[in-house]
């Protein structure tokens, strides 16, 4: 039997469970669904720049009420050893996701929004209507469908999105450790085929999320002797790993990232978070454009819900502006961050330079950031 809900979000990562809540609070009828159960832990940096704040407590989202980690400083390494550190110019907090997602899909249920455990499996639009089909409940109608899926999705493949198909040579690696660490910090420290950032999240744990080329990896025969004998040439890296204490029973994984651009708009579908564009782990930003693409998409749907005079053609179009205008550059800026940091001479370079003109490192991480949201 199909129910018609005026929004359906698929995904219930930061993009989905934000919009979600937006949107409900606005007085807009919401399904969410979601494939997996909460809490659960994912790979992701657990860092949060400190510019959406202001959207979070016109949500009213008590983040603090999570008591999460206070972090001002950088701290960037090659894979020598060699160190370059910085204030972070907006600063920011780590909370993990085990945490952060149980708490907006609590708030979420709070709120009304219509939740459902199952997997999205196609999505079809015709004469101004989508059919979202699911694999255990059925299908659920509605007038608009956000896409927050997250990095990859078999829903990419029926949605024929380019990058579905093609091979992806990242694999992504997180656990969190019992260890010393300067909770003010986030440190990025580069090796050979990849780079790990180090920051501590809730309940004294640090976050511990590396990215490395599989060509690299899969000359290794475990995630173990991969840190022992290619990370730990890092002298950072040695320490860390050799003094702290693994808090998972295995370190969690996942393979096929892609960075290749993406479309916000897909067969009228409205992309947020990763599903719309993924900035490179190192830009620690990905979180924060996640909640930002909510606040932007549930702008927007309010207002052409409440009366805009716009057609759904113009509000697509809008929609992939405003999104290419917040993060276009920051997509561009992580790529080239990127080459240069996976490449030994340029890392040596760009260190040297760095030191001479100690402005460049907040000047970049400004390219990589935005301002404090305006509600």
């Amino acid at each position: 039997m199909k129910k018609h809900s005026y929004i359906v979000v698929v995904g219930g990562g930061l993009a989905g469970l934000t919009s979600a809540i937006d949107l409900v609070q606005k007085g807009i009828e919401v399904t969410l669904i979601e494939k997996e159960i909460y809490p659960k832990h994912k790979v992701c940096g657990e860092y949060i720049s400190n510019e959406v704040l202001p959207y979070l407590e016109q949500l009213n989202l008590d983040i603090c009420s999570l008591k999460p980690v206070r972090i001002s400083n950088f701290m960037i390494s090659t894979s020598k050893g060699k160190k370059i550190e910085s204030e972070l110019p907006l600063g920011g907090f780590g909370i993990s996701r085990y945490t952060l997602d149980n708490f907006l899909w609590e708030q979420a249920k709070k709120l009304g929004v219509n939740l459902i455990t199952d997997q999205v499996i196609d999505v079809f639009y015709q004469e101004d209507t989508f059919e979202v089909k699911t694999a255990k409940n059925g299908s659920v109608t509605s007038d608009f469908v956000i896409g927050a899926y997250g990095k990859r999705s078999g829903l990419d493949r029926s949605l024929k999105r380019g990058f579905s198909n093609k091979k992806s040579p990242w694999l992504a690696v997180k656990a969190h450790y019992k260890a010393a660490f300067d909770e003010k910090s986030v440190a990025l420290h580069n090796f050979d085929g990849g780079y790990c950032g180090l920051s501590k999240v809730e309940n004294e744990m640090v976050n511990a999320c590396y990215l490395v080329n599989y060509e690299s990896f899969k000359k290794h025969k475990d995630i173990d002797e991969f840190q022992k004998e290619v990370m730990s040439k890092n002298p950072y890296l040695a320490d860390f790993f050799e003094n702290a204490e693994i808090a998972f029973e295995k370190p969690i994984t996942i393979s096929q990232i892609n960075f290749e651009m993406k479309n916000p708009v897909v067969n009228h579908i409205f992309m947020c978070g990763d599903a719309a564009g993924l900035i490179h782990p190192l830009c620690g930003n990905g979180m924060a454009m996640a909640i930002q693409s909510a606040q932007i998409i549930s702008c927007m749907i309010s207002k052409y819900y409440f009366g805009m005079e716009m057609s759904r053609e113009k509000l697509e179009k809008a929609y992939t502006k405003e999104w290419q205008s917040q993060f276009g550059t920051r997509l561009r800026t992580g790529r080239i961050l990127q080459k240069i940091l996976l490449n030994p001479k340029l890392q040596i370079l760009v260190q040297k330079i760095a030191r001479i003109f100690p402005i460049l490192v907040p000047f970049i991480i400004k390219k990589t950031h935005g301002s404090p949201l305006k509600c």
